[in-house]
């Protein structure tokens, strides 16, 4: 049996800045074909977030690789340094946050996928709502 390998670079996936700071999915179904989950990286300017929401179908893993994040689930800040990570359980509410001077920058990884793509992810705040919550937490 064959088993052919696709890879993806960061640079070929156009940023998406929906919900605030800059998502890309790498590895995902429109991507790779992915049948259980979707990995991708966020970049969070200093004072930048992305919108509150929630996963109805999935958990997240969420691993720092460059600078800090503040995570918040379900209200309660987690402060995330370099090479920390966290889970974020189905249906908790989630926000992350840039407090710091640098860029900070996630990997992340959900499973398993919704039944439809529409489902898999449910936005509690807009991008400017969040954006106003983190200045106001600066």
């Amino acid at each position: 049996m064959t088993t052919t390998h696709k890879t993806v670079a960061r640079a070929d996936i156009e940023p998406n800045r929906r919900r605030g700071g800059e998502i890309r999915v790498l590895l995902g179904p429109a991507t790779v074909g992915s049948t259980s989950g979707f990995m991708g990286v966020a970049a969070l300017q200093p004072g930048e977030s992305i919108a509150e929401h929630y996963h109805p179908y999935s958990e997240e893993f969420l691993y720092v690789t460059a600078g800090e994040l503040t995570v918040d689930l379900d209200g309660e800040p987690v402060v995330l340094g370099l090479d920390e990570a966290v889970l974020i359980p189905v249906n908790t509410r989630h926000r992350l946050r840039n407090n710091g001077s640098v860029e900070a920058r996630a990997v992340f990884h959900l499973g398993t996928l919704a039944p439809r793509p529409e489902l898999g992810h449910v936005d509690t705040e807009t991008a400017e709502q969040a954006a106003e919550f983190t200045a106001s937490q600066r």
